[in-house]
């Protein structure tokens, strides 16, 4: 058993997010393990920019409200306890709400050492028409 020093918390890259975002470290698996998980949290208006996955992420609400949008221009609502899977491949955002910091944690796997892909590919920033879409809860 090992306990894993904490990493310091992280700035969000500008590349990679609009508004301020900040993200603690809590696993980046070594082999065999390739999991990742961080603690992500968006000031008001924050959120990543347009990005995918090789092998899918999940999201899970711990506060706030998230929006999640996809290229279809749905955007959805998740509140805290709620869990979010995102397929391997498909381009989404996500972020808080206007008025409202948001916390998720944030896991996916890296790919396998035999694989090529970049385990997220990131892509342009989410424009503000994107963003202010109209939003939709689970259809569950």
């Amino acid at each position: 058993m090992e306990f894993v020093k904490p990493q310091p918390t992280g700035k969000g890259h500008a590349d990679w997010f609009n508004g301020d975002v900040w993200f603690d470290v809590i696993h980046a698996g070594t082999e065999p393990s390739r999991i990742r998980a961080n603690m992500v949290r968006f000031a008001p208006g924050a959120r990543t920019a347009w990005h995918h996955h090789a092998v899918g992420q999940t999201l899970h609400v711990i506060a706030g409200i998230a929006l999640i949008g996809t290229r279809d221009g749905t955007v959805y609502t998740a509140h805290p306890g709620e869990t979010v899977t995102c397929p391997p491949g498909e381009e989404h955002w996500h972020g808080a709400t206007e008025d409202r910091f948001m916390q998720h944690l944030a896991w996916w796997d890296g790919t396998a050492p035999d694989d090529d892909r970049p385990e997220t590919t990131w892509l342009e920033h989410v424009t503000d028409a994107q963003y202010q879409a109209p939003r939709t809860r689970s259809s569950d």
